[in-house]
C-alpha cells in the first residue's frame, strides 16, 4: 500500500472511525467491512508496518493490545462463545494496510482452516 497510512489518520483524529477504545498506546475501532457480527481492529498508535518490525521494545504495547482484546471480548459479549484474533503479515497473507493491526472476530461460529 502506498500513500498516507489510514490507521495513523484514525489514531490522529484526521479520519473518522467508530472508536471503542483509546489509550496512549492502543486504539480499537469497528471494522468498516465486518466479517463477523463483532469485528474490531486493534492497532498500535505507533506506526509499525507489520509483525516483521516488532522487537523487544514493543513488548509493553503488545501486552496492552492483547489485554485490550480480552477486555473488549468480554464487554462485547463474545467471550463466552469464543473469539478469534488474527493478524496478517504481508500481501500474500492478506495484509492490505501497512500498519500492524489485529482483527478481533466473534459472535458466530468460526470455521477452520481460516484460509
Amino acid at each position: 500500500m502506498s500513500g498516507p497510512c489510514p490507521f495513523c489518520a484514525v489514531a490522529s483524529g484526521e479520519a473518522d472511525a467508530d472508536v471503542i477504545h483509546s489509550s496512549d498506546n492502543v486504539l480499537a475501532f469497528r471494522d468498516r467491512n465486518p466479517q463477523a457480527p463483532t469485528h474490531i481492529l486493534l492497532v498500535p498508535k505507533e506506526h509499525v508496518r507489520s509483525m516483521r518490525e516488532l522487537g523487544e521494545d514493543h513488548a509493553e504495547m503488545l501486552a496492552e493490545l492483547f489485554a485490550t482484546a480480552a477486555h473488549l471480548a468480554r464487554t462485547e459479549g463474545i467471550d463466552g462463545g469464543g473469539w478469534r484474533i488474527v493478524a496478517n503479515v504481508g500481501a500474500d497473507a492478506g495484509q492490505s494496510v501497512d500498519h500492524l493491526h489485529f482483527h478481533l472476530l466473534g459472535g458466530r461460529r468460526m470455521g477452520w482452516p481460516p484460509g
